[in-house]
């Protein structure tokens, strides 16, 4: 049953991609990229994505965002079903749902001016007049940080800091409801990461925003996230508060993540937990627990069962699941 207080749900949401050889280019497989996800979203929230490079993280916000379209499932935002919506009809909502790329250099088209990329969602949602644009395009450079006197410019002219509080003007220009932030911070030197999160969350506290904020660092996640959600092979395999995760983190794949985060004390000496094969392919997944062919704790069940996610003992009265078979 759908919850109505969520600002997104979705649910057992799959996004497969054919995999095509021969002649023909018929397809003789599918990747699956996401593979029956299920979570919902509160206004105001943060959900933190993590996993390993090729785990789908990207593929399911752009799914979400209606970028790519899924083989099932559902994505209800704002109680309105998304998932089969035509382009006509998704344009209205196209201004609630924005992305931030990974990227900035190749989101930005470097042939325009900063005043031209900013201006073109009021433009094409037919939102002002010229005057009225040029004025939200210095408002928007003001509100990340930027000197509005430098909308003339383009983009190879700021650098890579510069270019991403740009992309973040771009997605809030239209007070959107919901911004995807697809590797924000991954492609930045670490001293500018912290500045362009800190932006964020202020942006967050300013207009009301919910973020699905999609990393490889978990370090970087728990500075901005309330709960977090780890994903592999196609999968969540555990979500839950922020801090619980970090705290007790119940799937041994979290744990290894966990314990890859260096130690900012030279003298401290943390366990690493180190992963033994690479990740298997998302074209032929193993059966059983997705992860069970890199766990050190995996038994016969682990090889021939799926594990569903399931509550945990409750910790404070927060909410936190796990598909493992095992209490770990």
């Amino acid at each position: 049953m759908l919850d109505t207080n969520h600002l997104l749900e979705v649910k057992n949401l799959k996004t497969y991609f054919p995999v095509r050889s021969g002649i023909f280019l018929t397809a003789q497989a599918q990747c699956k990229a996401v593979d029956d996800i299920s979570f919902s979203l509160q206004a105001g929230e943060t959900l933190g994505l993590v996993g390993e490079s090729g785990c789908g993280k990207s593929t399911l916000g752009k799914t979400i965002a209606r970028l790519i379209k899924p083989n099932n499932g559902s994505i209800h935002f704002q109680n309105t079903d998304i998932t089969t919506l035509g382009r006509k009809k998704l344009k209205p909502l196209r201004k609630d749902i924005q992305m931030i790329f990974q990227d900035p250099a190749d989101s930005l088209n470097s042939r325009h001016s900063i005043s031209n990329i900013l201006e073109e969602p009021f433009i094409i949602h037919g939102i002002g007049n010229a005057k009225h644009r040029k004025k939200r395009v210095c408002e928007l450079m003001k509100k990340v940080g930027l000197q509005a006197n430098a909308i003339d410019r383009f983009p190879f002219e700021f650098s890579g800091g510069q270019r991403q509080r740009i992309g973040i003007a771009r997605a809030i220009a239209l007070n959107p409801k919901l911004i995807i932030c697809d590797e924000p911070v991954s492609a930045l030197d670490v001293s500018v990461q912290s500045q362009v999160l800190n932006l964020l969350m202020d942006l967050q506290k300013e207009m009301q925003l919910s973020y699905l904020f999609i990393a490889h660092d978990l370090a970087v996640v728990k500075h901005i996230s309330d709960r977090i959600a780890i994903m592999y092979l196609g999968k969540i395999v555990e979500m839950g508060e922020a801090d619980d995760i970090y705290q007790r983190p119940r799937h041994p794949y979290t744990r290894a993540l966990i314990s890859a985060i260096p130690t900012p004390d030279p003298r401290k000496k943390s366990k690493r937990q180190i992963l033994v094969g690479d990740v298997p392919s998302p074209i032929n997944p193993p059966s059983g627990c997705p992860f069970h062919t890199r766990c050190p704790h995996v038994q016969d069940i682990c090889r021939t069962k799926l594990p569903l996610l399931r509550n945990t003992a409750e910790t404070d009265q927060k909410k936190h699941t796990v598909a493992c078979h095992f209490d770990l």
